[in-house]
């Protein structure tokens, strides 16, 4: 299994993609410097994109602050220790605390998060999605930017589909099932398509970055 570990790693995929999906060199020349951005793997990881969801950058960042304040370390124990109030109070919903609950349940009777790394991305979003609250795209983010799987793009991000649809001309944005077909082209190195396409996006509209974490 390839995983994105450093800028060598993220240099042999966009050559790669050069190679197989001409369409992408001048994506590439247009995109500049390709982020290789990565968050913790493990719980904190994927506490830190569900908190994130659906908020501004300085919310989430304001919001992540009190939650670690809070939890001292960012564990499945330690959160299981915290009381719904406690954590509402942070700046957490209901539906997150929820959802936050069952990753930590699931952590603490024996999922391995840092282990799905080394599992084929089907199998690994199989097991995140069977949690409660976790979708394909909150799996597919944590694969990429915290297991640093190399073959995994978030297809129903709509940032993504977006710069697919303008780098590669298409007439209109792909949808999910759509994106996921164009990008079977691109593996083992999807994850560095995906990241490059979120750069190609960033530098089209003169720097708002739309990462996700």
């Amino acid at each position: 299994m390839r995983l994105i570990l450093t800028d060598a790693d993220m240099i042999e995929g966009l050559d790669y993609l050069e190679r197989v999906d001409p369409r992408l060199v001048p994506v590439r020349a247009a995109a500049g410097p390709v982020d290789i951005r990565y968050r913790p793997p493990g719980f904190e990881g994927i506490a830190r994109i569900v908190v994130a969801q659906q908020l501004s950058v300085s919310s989430a960042d304001a919001i992540w602050s009190r939650f670690e304040a809070l939890l001292g370390e960012a564990t499945a124990e330690s959160y299981l220790r915290q009381t719904e109030e406690a954590l509402r109070a942070a700046g957490l919903s209901r539906g997150k605390v929820k959802t936050l609950h069952a990753l930590a349940e699931a952590a603490a009777a024996g999922l391995d998060l840092e282990a799905l790394a080394a599992e084929p991305p089907e199998a690994a979003t199989e097991k995140l999605t069977a949690i409660h609250g976790i979708g394909r795209w909150t799996a597919e983010i944590f694969l990429l930017f915290c297991a640093r799987n190399a073959d995994v793009l978030p297809a129903g991000d709509l940032a993504l589909q977006v710069a697919a649809a303008e780098a590669l001309v298409l007439p209109d944005r792909p949808s999910e099932k759509e994106l996921r077909a164009i990008s079977e082209l691109w593996s083992p190195w999807r994850g560095v398509a995906a990241k490059l396409l979120w750069a190609y996006y960033k530098a089209m509209r003169q720097g708002r970055n739309v990462l996700p974490v």
